[in-house]
């Protein structure tokens, strides 16, 4: 889902810092998106590992997470003890990702963070098994429109989604072309469905039928989103002068904001789309692992890090210890259980792609 933030953030970790390919030994290897784990933080728990007495080491491995089927082949190799999970990723292609998680015991004496964790982020289905989750939240955020401030006013954003067809936006708009389910979001927002409202169709294969068709109202709002679009990237947003809005996930925003840049989330009236990276255990793990494992989380969802999970990506901290969550801040309503990217269906998936490449030509 964040295939842009390969090569945005930090550089490359070196084998001293806490980047390396999976070894023998007692290691807790740790599989995340570039950026999320810092070599100080991978020496800060090491530090405290050691400190309580626990014969293991964090080593982050090879390669950055990527997306749903690039980390389910990492998991499944059995060389990741923790990972760094998008949560709609868990139940995703039939749930093979599941089937590699444990439960979290989230009264283990060893996740004090726990509790100060925002609730309406530790109980959502698609990260539940038989009423107890796989995951811990760490971080999330929007995937939206952000405006180039240093060429608009906040009087001239778009107020509502359905502003992105103006002639205002014509060749100033940039979308993404390999991740299309956000497109097709804007577009059914802007019809006033729910953005996931294709996917919601999975079970009614009639229904899901007809969007596969040409002539939908749908497609030829597609069709005239893709023709305001002056670049569609596909490795990482562009953040060019020439354009005005660009659509893209916090963290790239926040590296391109790092190097002088001034772009900010459009707030629209309709909200914009949400995603959760989690924190969670493999199936394999137990006894003194599983424990340094939970004492690796309880770091990563402390204030510390939350902070910089804010400050530094950009995103939304899972953790009400931090001293200011701006997104939330500004809409409580960030995380609307509407607004949550869902567990893809395949069907769905295939409908979406079929009207995304029709508006492409």
């Amino acid at each position: 889902m964040k295939t842009m933030l390969s090569g945005l953030l930090f550089g490359v970790l070196i084998l001293s810092g806490g980047m390396a390919t999976a070894q023998t030994g007692k290691t807790l290897n740790v599989f995340t998106w570039e950026g999320y784990v810092l070599p100080e933080e991978v020496e800060a728990v090491n530090k405290l590992l050691e400190r309580k007495g626990y014969d293991y080491r964090v080593q982050v491995i090879e390669p950055w997470a990527e997306g749903p089927s690039q980390m389910f082949d990492v998991m499944r190799s059995g060389n990741v003890d923790i990972s760094f999970l998008t949560l709609n990723y868990i139940k995703m292609q039939g749930g093979k990702i599941q089937s590699l998680l444990q439960p979290i015991n989230t009264d283990s004496p060893r996740l004090t963070n726990y509790d100060a964790l925002n609730d309406d982020l530790t109980q959502i289905s698609m990260g539940m098994d038989n009423g107890e989750p796989l995951y811990i939240p760490w971080g999330g955020g929007a995937y939206g429109i952000w405006a180039n401030m240093d060429k608009l006013s906040k009087d001239e954003l778009p107020q509502s989604v359905n502003d992105l067809w103006n002639d205002r936006w014509e060749g100033k708009l940039s979308l993404t072309k390999g991740q299309i389910q956000p497109n097709i979001a804007l577009a059914l927002m802007a019809q006033g469905k729910e953005p996931f409202y294709i996917n919601e169709l999975a079970g009614d294969r009639a229904g899901l039928g007809k969007y596969s068709k040409a002539d939908t109202a749908l497609q030829r709002k597609v069709n005239a989103l893709y023709d305001q679009v002056g670049n569609l990237w596909s490795d990482g947003p562009v953040f060019s002068d020439d354009l005005l809005l660009v659509a893209s996930y916090g963290p790239g925003v926040s590296a391109h904001n790092a190097e002088g840049g001034n772009w900010e989330l459009v707030p629209f009236e309709e909200g914009n789309t949400v995603w959760l990276d989690t924190i969670n255990f493999s199936s394999e793990l137990s006894g003194r692992k599983l424990e340094a494992a939970e004492i690796f989380a309880n770091y990563f969802i402390g204030k510390k890090v939350q902070e910089r999970v804010v400050e530094g990506l950009g995103m939304v901290a899972a953790s009400s210890k931090v001293d200011s969550n701006p997104l939330i801040e500004d809409n409580p309503n960030f995380f609307d259980s509407a607004m949550f990217w869902p567990p893809y269906d395949s069907k769905a998936n295939n409908v979406m792609k079929i009207i995304s490449d029709r508006a492409m030509e």
